[in-house]
C-alpha cells in the first residue's frame, strides 16, 4: 500500500459531492503555525503581496479588508505601501491570527477570527477587499468572492491572488513531480490537480460571475533563491500545507527517498545554491456603481 494512502483516502472522500467549486474540502491541508508557514512559502509571498498592492493602486486613506489574512504578510504590505486608514484581517485559524497580531505593531491594523465565506463585517464598509493565497483552500470560492463584494462599497476593489500550481510555483512543482515519480498515488494530492481554478481564465470568470466589472488578471513572478538544498528541503518538514503534510506522512525511508529524488532534480548552482521562481496569478475587479 502507498505511504500516501491515508491522505489519498481523505482527499478522495472530500472530492465526493464536488459540484462546480474551485477546490474540494481537504482535511490534510494544515494551516495554523505562522512560523512554519513563513519558512515554507511565507517568505516568498511577501514580494508577491508587494507587487499585488502596487498593481491595485488603491488611494491613500482607504479601508482595506484582508480575507484569509494568515500570518499577516499581505496586511503588512498594505500598511507599508498603501497608506491605508485601516486594515482588518480575517482568518479562521486562531494560530495565524495570534501570529499576525504579535508581528504587526500598527494601530491601523486589526485581526479577527472569522470565516471567509461569512465575513464578520458590515456590508459596504471597505474600499478594497483583498485576499492572498487563500481562495483555492476555501470550500466555496464563489461564496467567498460574493462576501468580499458585499463588504466593499460601490466602486470598491475586489482582488486576490493564488499560486500558479501548474508550473510557475517551481518549488511545489519540483516537489510533486519527485513525489509522483516514487508514489503514483501522490497525483491526487498535487495542488496542480486539485486546484485547476488557479489560472487566469477561471479567476476572471469567478469574479465576473459575482457581477464585478473591469476584471483584469496578471502574473506576478518573484525569484526564490535557496542557500543550499537544506534551505530548500527543511520547510517541507514543518507540516504546513499539502506538500509538507504529505512529506511528514511518509515513513522515514520513504521520506529519505523523496528527499534524494528532489535533490537530484533541482537545478543546483556550483556554489550549492538553488534559484527558482514563484509565480502567482492575480485578478481584480470593481463593484459596480448603482445605476
Amino acid at each position: 500500500m502507498s505511504a500516501a494512502a491515508p491522505l489519498l483516502r481523505r482527499a478522495l472522500r472530500a472530492r465526493r459531492g464536488y459540484s462546480g467549486r474551485m477546490s474540494p474540502s481537504a482535511p490534510e491541508d494544515a494551516w495554523a503555525v505562522g512560523a512554519a508557514y513563513e519558512a515554507y512559502v511565507g517568505r516568498w509571498s511577501r514580494p508577491v503581496a508587494r507587487a499585488f498592492v502596487r498593481w491595485l493602486e488603491i488611494p491613500p486613506g482607504s479601508a482595506w479588508l484582508d480575507v484569509g489574512s494568515g500570518p499577516g504578510a499581505l496586511a503588512q504590505e498594505i500598511l507599508e505601501a498603501a497608506a491605508p486608514r485601516r486594515v482588518l484581517g480575517v482568518d479562521r485559524s486562531e494560530g495565524f491570527v495570534a501570529h499576525a497580531r504579535a508581528r504587526t505593531a500598527d494601530a491601523r491594523a486589526e485581526f479577527r477570527v472569522g470565516d471567509a465565506q461569512a465575513l464578520p463585517v458590515d456590508g459596504g464598509a471597505f474600499d478594497a477587499a483583498v485576499s492572498g493565497l487563500v481562495l483555492n483552500f476555501v470550500p466555496a470560492p464563489a461564496r467567498m468572492v460574493a462576501e468580499m463584494a458585499r463588504a466593499c462599497r460601490a466602486g470598491g476593489a475586489v482582488a486576490l491572488y493564488v499560486w500558479d500550481y501548474a508550473g510557475g510555483m517551481q518549488l511545489m512543482r519540483f516537489f510533486w513531480d519527485a513525489a509522483k515519480a516514487l508514489d503514483p498515488a501522490a497525483e491526487a494530492l498535487d495542488e496542480a490537480v486539485r486546484f485547476p481554478g488557479c489560472a487566469p481564465g477561471p479567476l476572471r470568470a469567478l469574479l465576473e460571475a459575482q457581477g464585478l466589472a473591469a476584471v483584469e488578471t496578471r502574473a506576478v513572478d518573484v525569484p526564490t533563491r535557496f542557500r543550499d538544498f537544506g534551505d530548500c528541503w527543511s520547510p517541507f518538514l514543518g507540516g504546513q500545507g499539502p506538500a509538507p503534510s504529505y512529506a511528514m506522512s511518509l515513513p522515514d525511508d520513504r521520506r529519505a527517498a523523496l528527499r534524494e529524488r528532489l535533490r537530484r532534480t533541482l537545478p543546483t548552482e556550483p556554489d550549492g545554491s538553488i534559484a527558482l521562481t514563484a509565480r502567482a496569478w492575480a485578478v481584480k475587479g470593481r463593484k459596480p456603481l448603482p445605476r
